[in-house]
């Protein structure tokens, strides 16, 4: 078996056998990595509690067929603020679970990895209504799944933009509109968030216009992964 060593973000966990725990991880260097942490479940597990999900670890492992073994792991950031604050963890769990659903087995992306970090920190840093829309919409752009929203996606007209249809892929104007509908506030807000200007759209305060922004991602998210996210408002 080959040793490694990388940095990783702790996307869940789950229970094997009596004492021991897979920990599923994205990396910066070897992709989404299922790990087998053992005796993590007894009372004196070297590993403490740094391997619990949004723990920021530098990591080492040993490369087994299916499971790697977790032999080391340092807490690089264990994000205890969100951790603390069941509105923040419940924003951080829905990120985390699109990562997991969105990231393949041992296929490098440090993108992917690099833009959860950064949205775990700014979700610690400030809880904006918009953290968890903007990394939706962010990673569907990296993904190769840019909505148009500079103008209308059917004639490119840049006024009246009223509706946002994920079939069309973008925003549509008041004359071919279809799908959902959206208010003058929330369509600058997305323009703001995939035109360059993400730190505006995060400085918004909590409105009707963020909301709809939001529930929108995750609605575009689902349809992109076709399937329901199950975390979204699990600690409403």
């Amino acid at each position: 078996m080959a040793l490694y060593r990388d940095h990783g973000i702790v996307l869940r966990t789950h229970k094997l056998g009596e004492s021991d725990r897979i920990v599923t991880f994205v990396t910066e260097r070897h992709g989404k990595v299922r790990a087998v942490a053992k005796g993590i479940r007894k009372t004196k597990s070297k590993f403490g509690a740094r391997l619990e999900p949004t723990s920021h670890v530098a990591v080492q492992l040993y490369e087994g067929r299916e499971l790697d073994i977790v032999t080391q792991a340092e807490a690089v950031d264990h994000f205890r603020v969100i951790r603390e604050d069941l509105d923040r963890l419940g924003a951080a769990v829905t990120m985390l679970e699109t990562v997991d659903q969105m990231s393949l087995d041992r296929e490098p992306n440090p993108e992917l990895y690099r833009m959860l970090l950064g949205a775990l920190r700014t979700l610690a840093a400030d809880h904006s209504p918009l953290v968890v829309a903007g990394f939706h919409w962010k990673l569907l752009a990296l993904e190769g799944f840019r909505p148009m929203v500079e103008g209308c996606v059917v004639c490119d007209s840049v006024d009246g933009l009223v509706a946002f249809d994920p079939i069309e892929g973008g925003l549509l104007c008041n004359e071919h509109r279809r799908g959902t509908r959206l208010s003058a506030e929330a369509v600058e807000l997305l323009q703001q968030i995939l035109g360059g200007r993400l730190g505006q759209a995060l400085a918004a305060p909590a409105s009707s216009a963020t909301h709809e922004v939001d529930h929108l991602a995750t609605r575009v998210m689902e349809h992109h992964l076709e399937r329901r996210l199950r975390s979204v408002g699990l600690f409403d």
